[in-house]
């Protein structure tokens, strides 16, 4: 599957699928590591719980949402900055990170996932035996 990251009309970044044909919102992530793992910030106005799927598949991170912004009834917007109701997003997980520990949060339109390190790859500390 090739995808390809333009420019939308407001100049947010969208990717196109070229299996689906169809645009998404790529969503501004802040990715943090500390000696631990791994703790992403994706930025998802607008997305209920209900409409985010987030999951791993082999070693990719796949964030994928639908936005729920609904015009009251009787009002039609006459103007909207963004006009794509999808964000969509994947990561490679390195062999380090532990995916089968993935632990996520969506709270005021931000996703924050946590994806601690695999044992063999946390810092430990070794004892040293005075002889």
């Amino acid at each position: 599957m090739s995808n390809a990251v333009t420019k939308t009309a407001d100049n947010s970044v969208a990717q196109r699928d070229s299996s689906r044909q169809d645009l998404a919102l790529w969503p501004p992530v802040d990715v943090i590591e500390d000696s631990t793992g791994i703790t992403l910030y994706a930025d998802l106005p607008g997305v209920p719980r209900d409409k985010l799927n987030l999951r791993v598949e082999g070693d990719t991170l796949a964030i994928e949402a639908e936005v729920a912004l609904t015009v009251p009834q009787g009002m039609e917007a006459h103007h909207a900055e963004v006009q794509l109701s999808r964000y969509r997003r994947g990561f490679a997980l390195s062999k380090e990170l532990d995916a089968d520990k993935v632990s996520a949060e969506l709270n005021q339109g931000v996703l924050r996932v946590r994806i601690p390190k695999a044992p063999h790859a946390q810092p430990r500390k070794i004892a040293v035996n005075v002889g």
